[in-house]
């Protein structure tokens, strides 16, 4: 009997879920940024899986934010960039945006990479694929020397147009030494767009190195365990390919949140969802219709990211993000966090600054008598602590109105992000539910979904750990793309299927390396196009180039709202290859057959005690009013007053409006109840 353990490693915690034969078993560790497996191998231990399986072979599929952290913190691998004569600034002027439109004295970014790391050499090509400047032997001879005195860890190699032609970028990286890490842009982005393409390029070889050390040591930590690593575009790979392709990481936890997401939803039938994962540094939120959207415009902090990734929103609001004031007396929350450690005041590790945790502790959401991950206990004289400075500098508040405000500013700000993932869209919220995961999202999950005017919400039974479990959801592939700009009518047909052919062959040839056959994948096509005159693109599915040319037309109006009397160009071809997923037999709620009696609960602002009930005393159907608390072993929900939650048979959480909330079988067994 095969065990499946799904780990994600997140910037305070690392979740374990592991399934075998119908049992599953929830684990959490405090990470170890500095190493991450060591939080892992620990997590392992803990379960009894050293150095196999319970009772046979393991597998294990691993999501991370390392390569994401690493980036935002900027502690990647120093990096050398290489480009052609006449373009060593490309990073550093990028597109020329300008975040604050009105402001006539910006401050100059930062360069991502520094000017004595830019390098210029020869193999320069032309828009149409012609040689204007050889890469001669005394170029390499020159590069040798410079990446010599130099001493990169790592080199980005970017050349214009190699998508073309990438014999230039892998003559360049054949010559360079093997304790380089090296990538060439063609083979991380071979796609039209040179900022976009280098950004990727540099990203890669930027996290590169820690990925590739982390996950190699991993990997042989764990023999004779099978491991895969999620990507960003939520399929898993083998932990080879993803250390030298690590941009695709960047990712790679949140895709694992998105499909145990998109996992749960279909398994309720619920098609349209809202997804809000808030864990303890920031906030993830994306909307699905059905299936995951895939996106190549994402970015991570101040860099575009042209690989495909999972279409979301990020924030920096978490559990342990920061509050702060400011000079001019106003409040402040994140994107600083207290991280694992010391973490949030209340954790007992050291921690003296207030965070979101430490409020919801002392308004009583969060119950004093809660362990955080099944064990840690809850300091609420720290937390009180380290809020009496933040509400002095508030004028003179008390601690509670202080970590009230800090509450409804987090609040504001994921309001927006959910905002920007739908309205902004063109997506009304109002007729979707609100899924909410993450350590810390079910503690806001009913005062988000009424700022939006949402009546139905969703904490799923493992909300915890979503993200680990969403690791077993997903199957090994591919998503590989090819450059090809032309009208859309001009093309020729034969010319496009030999393309998506090749890049079906070349997928299929990696993922045999995995002992994935080419029998057990599913294959679909796709295209990128625009209006003549447009950058920014709309993805469809094949289809005949005449019925794919009106559907163009339908897809721009009914994201922008209009369509225009213009050629549609053809930008680019891309094809995912993905097998199944295993098969995964999740356990099905019991429901006790009595209820046992809830304890009860101070919370701020409303003038009686609330119950607090454990999720597994609650029976199945029955909908209790709030304000109540549920708690479980690795999460908290704060179930606000107008709401009521209900237990269902698979032990989700299922919250509504008390005006359309399920009824109780009778009267008096709500008494008895409550």
């Amino acid at each position: 009997m095969s065990a499946f353990l799904g780990i994600d490693t997140g910037g305070t915690f690392t979740d374990f879920v592991l399934v075998e034969g119908g049992r599953l078993r929830i684990h959490k560790e405090l990470s170890t940024p500095a190493a991450p497996e060591q939080a892992i191998l620990r997590g392992i231990a803990a379960l009894g899986l050293v150095p196999t399986g319970l009772n046979g072979p393991l597998a294990i599929v691993h999501g991370s934010t390392v390569a994401t952290n690493a980036v935002l913190e900027g502690k990647g691998a120093r990096t050398a960039f290489v480009t052609n004569r006449g373009f060593r600034d490309l990073l550093t002027i990028g597109r020329q945006a300008r975040p604050e439109l009105y402001n006539l004295q910006p401050l100059p970014p930062t360069p991502p990479v520094p000017e004595a790391l830019c390098l210029e050499t020869g193999g320069r090509l032309g828009a149409d694929g012609s040689l204007l400047d050889p890469l001669s032997e005394a170029d390499i001879a020159t590069l040798l020397a410079q990446l010599e005195a130099l001493a990169p860890q790592s080199v980005a190699i970017t050349f214009l147009f190699s998508f073309r032609d990438p014999s230039h970028e892998r003559a360049l990286a054949a010559a360079l030494p093997d304790s380089l890490f090296v990538c060439c842009s063609a083979d991380v982005l071979p796609e039209i767009r040179e900022v976009e393409r280098a950004t990727a390029t540099w990203l890669n070889a930027y996290v590169g190195p820690l990925m590739q050390g982390y996950l190699r040591r991993l990997a042989h930590a764990v023999v004779p365990a099978r491991l895969t690593v999620m990507q960003s575009s939520g399929l898993a790979c083998a932990p080879a390919y993803a250390g030298r392709h690590a941009v695709n990481l960047l990712l790679s936890g949140p895709a694992g949140g998105l499909q145990g997401a998109r996992m749960i939803a279909a398994g309720i039938g619920c098609e349209r969802v809202l997804t809000f994962d808030m864990g303890g540094t920031s906030t993830d939120v994306a909307m699905i219709d059905g299936e995951l959207v895939l996106t190549t415009e994402g970015r991570i902090g101040p860099y575009p990211v042209g690989v495909p990734m999972v279409d979301l929103h990020t924030i920096g609001a978490g559990g342990g993000s920061i509050a702060s004031v400011d000079e001019g007396g106003l409040l402040h929350v994140g994107p600083a966090s207290a991280g694992a450690r010391p973490g949030p005041a209340c954790y007992g590790l050291g921690g003296t600054l207030p965070t979101v945790t430490d409020a919801h502790l002392l308004l009583g959401r969060l119950p004093a008598e809660a362990r955080l991950a099944g064990s840690l206990a809850l300091d609420r004289d720290a937390a009180a602590r380290a809020f009496a400075p933040l509400a002095a500098a508030l004028g003179g508040l008390s601690v509670l109105d202080a970590a009230r405000g800090v509450i409804e500013l987090v609040n504001a700000h994921m309001h927006q992000a959910l905002r920007v993932i739908s309205v902004a869209r063109g997506s009304d919220p109002r007729d979707a539910t609100l899924l909410s995961f993450g350590g810390a999202g079910g503690l806001h999950v009913c005062e988000l979904a009424d700022s939006l005017g949402m009546r139905s919400a969703l904490v799923p039974a493992a909300a915890g750990v979503l993200s680990a479990l969403g690791m077993l959801a997903v199957g090994p592939g591919r998503q590989l793309s090819y450059s090809l700009r032309a009208r859309l009518a001009d093309v020729e047909v034969r010319v496009l299927l030999a393309a998506f052919e090749r890049l079906v062959a070349q997928g299929q040839t990696e993922l045999a390396a995995e002992g994935v056959t080419a029998a057990e994948l599913a294959v679909a096509r796709s295209v990128d196009l625009c209006y003549e005159g447009q950058s920014s693109t709309l993805n469809l599915p094949w289809l005949e180039v005449d019925t794919l040319t009106g559907a163009f037309h339908a897809a721009h109006a009914a994201r922008y709202g209009h369509r225009l009397d213009a050629p549609v160009q053809l930008v680019a071809l891309r094809v995912r290859l993905q097998a199944a997923a295993p098969s995964v037999d999740l356990p099905q709620h019991v429901p006790p057959t009595h209820a046992a009696a809830c304890a009860h609960s101070a919370v701020h602002g409303v003038p009686d005690p609330v119950p607090v009930w454990q999720r597994a005393d609650l029976p199945a159907g029955l909908a209790l009013p709030g304000p109540l608390i549920v708690i479980d072993a690795i999460s908290t929900t704060w179930v606000a007053p107008g709401w009521a939650a209900s237990v269902d048979g698979h032990g989700h959480l299922r919250l509504s409006k008390a005006d359309c909330a399920p009824r109780a079988e009778s009267a008096k067994m709500r008494v008895d109840l409550v």
